[in-house]
């Protein structure tokens, strides 16, 4: 239905603690031209400075389940006036003993318009549309769990 493309680029350059090794420093190019200082984690030698993969997973589930519930929020006559996440992913053993990211937490704080917040048993349907709708979500194996949080209107 559609395609999603991106660039990285990593060119050789000591490691900057001079440990011998090599950095893990690279850029991710965007549609749009738009780039992303990324590395691996610090726990495995990269630069605490960048992005790293795991991070840069767990903000996708989290970007694309946010424009997901703001979908259908929409849809059904609700005013979203901000939506903020503090999404967590835990990089665990799996089943076959891998390191894998094995779950994302979703943490959004949502506000709506004066006088337009669901009932709870609305919202949890907000949640579960988006749950079920999201493309990154339903392309992982790894379980994608949400942890709702709500703000002062």
């Amino acid at each position: 239905m559609s395609e999603h493309h991106a660039a990285i680029a990593w060119t050789r350059a000591d490691h900057p603690d001079g440990n011998g090794s090599y950095s893990r420093n690279h850029l991710a190019t965007l549609n749009g031209g738009q780039t992303v200082q990324v590395s691996a984690t610090v726990d495995y030698q990269g630069d605490g400075n960048c992005a790293d993969p795991e991070q840069l997973l767990v903000t996708s589930v989290s970007s694309c389940y946010m424009l997901f519930f703001l979908a259908i929020a929409d849809v059904k006559g609700y005013r979203v006036e901000s939506y903020k996440d503090t999404p967590v992913g835990f990089l665990e053993k799996n089943e076959e003993g891998r390191l894998a990211v094995t779950r994302v937490e979703l943490q959004p704080t949502i506000e709506f318009a004066d006088g337009q917040t669901p009932e709870p048993a609305e919202l949890q349907r907000l949640h579960a549309g988006a749950h079920r709708n999201c493309f990154i979500g339903n392309s992982l194996k790894t379980k994608v769990r949400l942890r709702t949080q709500s703000a002062a209107a």
